[in-house]
């Protein structure tokens, strides 16, 4: 239950990311939540790797400490993808010139501002 609630608030801490920025919002909504689910699967691995590597002997039976431990991966990965997309966004923004305040000017003196 509780990993339901986690996952609301990762699709709408995207959707509200992308709807800040006038992109696609239900397109980085759901883009969040396989953010996060990629992110455990690439934890998962790393850690099979390492244990095999290292001979750590993960009790692999205990789905509790992995749990835990894919977690923390799934929200660094969701966490870093989310602070890439929000700082990429905010370098985007334009300006939108008020131009109703141009009307009647010459073409010259608008240039000039």
């Amino acid at each position: 239950m509780l990993g339901l609630f986690l996952i609301f608030f990762i699709g709408k801490y995207y959707y509200e990311l992308a709807q800040d920025y006038y992109k696609h919002r239900w397109l980085y909504g759901i883009f969040g939540i396989i953010v996060y689910y990629v992110g455990t699967a690439i934890g998962g691995v790393i850690l099979g790797f390492l244990d095999l590597i290292f001979a750590w002997n993960f009790d692999w039976e205990n789905s509790l400490f992995l749990g835990f431990l894919a977690l923390s991966f799934g929200i660094a990965a969701t966490y870093a993808i989310y602070s890439l997309l929000k700082k990429k966004w905010k370098n985007e923004v334009v300006v939108v010139k008020d131009e109703i305040q141009d009307i009647g000017k010459n073409t010259e003196n608008v240039d000039k501002n």
